[in-house]
């Protein structure tokens, strides 16, 4: 609870996009009541707009409005699919694990792909959760179309968040080819997990199986290796268990009183996105008293429920858990290198651009490779997260990782030194900064090199994702980096003028920290495969 409250929170930004999804989820689910629509469709209008606003997440302001207006477009045949096929098991068995491949092979197309499948995967469920027939639909389409309104409203008219403050750019997804393809890859673990929790969870019970499913399928959200996983797969069934020990004490005693239930209801929405940056369990939680809190509502609350939920959890974690082992792996070690990759030719690249601007460059621009570091930083800190977990046994490859990411996040300090003085027009030229701007930029190289040196003779799927995410980094943007090298290497040439330039000092010292840091990679970065920082 601690990391909840007292977690960085730039500009209240957590706080302002939780309290603008209670907005527009209240504001959703009282013009469906306002409408006269059913308790059936207003829960699936409040669902609807709780999706648009947690899930649209494009680096741009148009691109969400253009995702948000593609949402009835994913989901809307999921709901006549799902209640058309309600009452034939078969039909809808299979229909659902084809909603859940499609949805999770959409995520080859980015942040938009991402949020149609999660829509049309969960129209799919609550249908399931709704028990709603062929002759809820029409006033399903109404709800869901009221409630993406409201939330577009709100969203981009009512409380423009992004306007002032740009949501975080997300980094493309690693490169590939067929099942060399991490999100191929992962569309068929996911679909193997959710058919052995469908036909599991069966067993347990022919009316709540899909919490099992639902269980399996979001552990693979906003993950990429085997070890991420698995540790959030861990992280929802803690979640998921507080969250039901929760319920007995909130949800119970109230038997569905809609006053009380919809002032807690609200509190877990607020609970459900300030959590969730920062903690998946605690993001549970909120999510499993929400769902008794519903449950409560709809005249179904039973201590029993709440036991059989969370054996449905356990049963998804399992099965998730054994297909992304077992399915296709993609092990953490090679998502780590893949990503600690890209992270390193951002250092390169901005580096380079930096060198240019002090150079006199007028068209050089360090600070968007600065801001993608940060970015691909993140992308790092998941991929370690594993290692770095407190359950994690592997005491030495913990104590690596965490050595990596002290030292990017170091780098990543420097290079925004190192961007602030160029971006100062009187900083001047030294031509000692173009020999460290080389001596930097060869740092890189060699480590990129080891790298390579170390993943031969390991699987093709760890070298196969390693090779393609720097093709991919090195063509394109990433040539402007690789370029920069000859101006610097000329500059620096024998007999090339030192002219003293006091204003460069500052730069000079962020390019020598920059030379120290990786060189200190050097050791964790080479170590052998088997002890490998990034080896789950």
């Amino acid at each position: 609870m601690k990391r909840i409250f007292v977690a960085p929170d730039p500009g209240h930004l957590r706080l302002r996009n939780a309290s603008r999804a209670v907005l527009g989820i209240a504001l959703a689910v009282a013009l469906a009541e306002l409408a006269g629509l059913s308790l059936t469709a207003s829960i699936t209008g409040g669902l609807a707009a709780l999706l648009a606003l947690f899930t649209v997440a494009d680096a741009t302001v148009r691109a969400q409005r253009i995702t948000t207006a593609l949402l009835p477009a994913a989901g809307l045949p999921a709901l006549a699919l799902a209640t058309t096929l309600h009452s034939v098991p078969l039909g809808r068995d299979a229909a659902f694990l084809a909603v859940v491949f499609c949805g999770v092979y959409a995520r080859r197309w980015g942040p938009r792909g991402h949020a149609l499948g999660i829509f049309a995967f969960m129209q799919f469920f609550v249908v399931q959760f709704l028990h709603a027939a062929p002759a809820d639909l029409p006033e399903l389409y109404l709800a869901v179309g009221i409630a993406l309104a409201a939330a577009g409203a709100v969203r981009f008219v009512v409380w423009p968040i992004e306007r002032r403050t740009p949501p975080a750019a997300v980094p493309a997804p690693l490169p590939g080819r067929g099942l060399a393809r991490p999100t191929t890859r992962q569309a068929f673990q996911t679909t193997a997990a959710c058919a052995f929790a469908l036909a599991v969870g069966q067993l347990l019970s022919e009316e709540r199986w899909y919490w099992a499913v639902g269980t399996a399928w979001w552990i693979f959200v906003n993950t990429a290796s085997r070890g991420e996983t698995l540790v959030r797969g861990f992280r929802r069934v803690l979640g998921t268990v507080l969250g039901i020990l929760a319920g007995l004490v909130l949800a119970l005693p109230l038997h569905g009183a809609p006053g009380p239930t919809a002032v807690l209801v609200a509190v877990c929405v607020f609970g459900i996105f300030y959590a969730a940056p920062v903690s998946y369990s605690w993001m549970m939680l909120a999510v499993t008293v929400m769902a008794g809190l519903l449950y409560g509502l709809l005249g179904v609350l039973t201590p029993g429920l709440l036991v059989l939920r969370a054996a449905e959890t356990g049963v998804g974690a399992l099965f998730a858990a054994l297909a992304v082992t077992f399915v296709l792996p993609v092990t953490t070690h090679a998502t780590n290198d893949a990503w600690i990759q890209r992270a390193l030719l951002a250092v390169r690249r901005c580096t380079a651009e930096a060198a240019e601007r002090l150079a006199g460059s007028p068209t050089a621009d360090p600070a968007p490779h600065a801001a993608e570091l940060e970015v691909l930083l993140g992308r790092v800190r998941m991929a370690l997260a594993p290692l770095v977990h407190p359950l994690s046994p592997f005491r030495d490859r913990k104590a690596r990782a965490r050595q990596v990411l002290a030292l990017l996040d170091d780098c990543a300090r420097e290079l925004r030194g190192l961007t602030a003085v160029a971006a100062d027009p009187d900083a001047g030229h030294d031509a000692r900064l173009a020999a460290a701007c080389w001596r930097v930029e060869a740092a890189v190289e060699a480590l990129l090199r080891g790298r390579e040196q170390v993943l031969e003779g390991m699987a093709p799927e760890a070298s196969g994702a390693l090779g393609s995410a720097r093709g991919a980094e090195a063509t394109g943007a990433g040539v402007r980096g690789a370029e920069a090298v000859g101006p610097c290497a000329r500059e620096a040439a024998p007999g090339a003028p030192q002219a003293a330039a006091p204003k460069a000092v500052p730069a000079l010292a962020h390019l020598r920290g920059l030379e120290r840091l990786l060189a200190e990679l050097d050791g964790p970065l080479r170590t052998a495969p088997r002890s490998l920082p990034v080896r789950s």
